[in-house]
């Protein structure tokens, strides 16, 4: 085996049980013999010193490529174990030194056009829709749920976030809402029906802007819910509402207050923003590489204090902001374990390697919100100072 990579185990696990497998068939044992038991495999030296010169890129890819394979538990297991053994999340002083070189040079990563805005909307979001029919629930929600009980279903949990949110948007009958960044329209229908408002959804997904469209003529809506494909700079008109789920971290560091002075501009003195963003605990860092290139290109999670400073020079007020992480891990688990019940069918549309990526991403996601630095943030932003409640009982009514 190789040294750095064992003498990092032997520091890394402490608690529970890891074995590793190295390119000799020779088993090494790591942590201290507890019930949390993975057996992994490296097939080569040159997989073994990849990923320890490299983890963060190599680790995805050797998965994805058979390199690196888990003969015992599984995936989800091996990242778990390796990430609950982290007691303190934040970054050692090196790794800080270098997250603040990355960070002085992340704008040069972040230049996001409309173009390349669409470019990576499609990388994701325009995959074959019957991929996501088999992890999503009913509506084809692919943002965080919201388990009002631990015990509670995946497609009940994603009603009960829609109701969350719409609560917090304090609609009534007649107004206007837009949805930035509407995905397969289920929010966006769940509005008009429920509350008796008129929707716009915007996204830059031709896939996604497909289904939507199709929901809302079975639906009888038109007239009530559009869904255009467009960019959210190019929105014109006033709004009493404007909800946005799960697109803000599209949007770039360097565009939250164009992002921020838009809504603004395009809402209502007496308006309302409910901003809806995956985020970090521990301060601005670069997206994972891996993540980046295979998953989320262009896609940035951003910490609290890149956004509040904006927020107070934009002109809204902040009236409330909420912080969700265990809904977002049990979410990632059902659709782990919905996306592994159906893989055949996944293997059907994709290759191998797809599957092994997908499920991967999944895995890496789960662990990270429940073990390291991922939340979500709830923002409620207003323009005025007497717009919100000022308790929050009528959320949970």
């Amino acid at each position: 085996m190789n040294r750095l990579l064992r003498t990092f185990l032997d520091r890394a696990i402490r608690t529970g049980s890891l074995a590793v497998v190295d390119p000799s068939g020779k088993v090494h044992r790591f942590g201290d013999g507890g019930p949390a038991v993975v057996t992994v495999r490296f097939a080569t030296p040159a997989v073994e010193r990849a990923v320890i010169m490299n983890p963060q890129m190599k680790l995805g890819e050797a998965f994805m490529d058979g390199g690196f394979t888990i003969e015992e538990g599984s995936l989800y297991d091996f990242l778990a174990l390796v990430l609950s053994n982290d007691q303190d999340p934040r970054p050692s002083r090196l790794a800080d030194l270098i997250a603040r070189f990355r960070r002085l040079t992340r704008h040069m990563h972040l230049a996001n056009t409309k173009t390349r805005a669409r470019d990576n909307a499609s990388h994701h979001y325009d995959l074959d829709r019957r991929l996501y029919s088999l992890f999503l629930d009913s509506d084809l929600q692919y943002s965080c749920a919201y388990f009002a009980t631990p015990e509670m279903g995946l497609d009940e949990a994603q009603e009960r976030k829609k109701q969350h949110i719409a609560a917090k948007l304090l609609l009534e009958p007649g107004m206007s809402v837009l949805d930035i960044g509407s995905g397969y329209g289920g929010l966006a229908i769940h509005l008009a029906e429920t509350f008796g408002v008129t929707v716009t959804g915007v996204t830059l997904s031709t896939e996604q802007h497909a289904v939507a469209e199709q929901r809302v003529a079975e639906r009888g809506l038109e007239g009530k819910v559009r869904f255009l494909l467009q960019d959210y700079r190019d929105v014109t008109g006033r709004f009493d509402r404007i909800v946005s789920v799960g697109m803000f971290e599209h949007v770039g560091q360097k565009a939250y207050p164009r992002f921020l002075k838009h809504c603004y501009d395009l809402l209502d003195p007496d308006g309302l923003l409910l901003l809806h963003t995956v985020g970090r605990l521990y301060g601005p860092a670069r997206t994972n590489t891996w993540v980046a290139k295979y998953i989320f290109p262009g896609g940035t999670s951003p910490a609290l204090s890149e956004v509040a400073p904006v927020i107070e020079e934009s002109g809204f007020v902040l009236a409330d902001l909420e912080v969700l992480r265990l809904h977002y891990a049990d979410t990632l688990r059902a659709w782990r374990e919905r996306f592994l019940a159906n893989r055949d069918k996944a293997l059907a549309l994709y290759d191998e390697r797809f599957c092994r990526m997908w499920e991967f991403y999944l895995a890496s996601f789960e662990a990270s919100f429940r073990f390291a630095d991922l939340v979500v943030f709830q923002f409620q932003l207003t323009r005025q100072l007497g717009t919100a409640p000022r308790t929050r009982k009528y959320l949970y009514g």
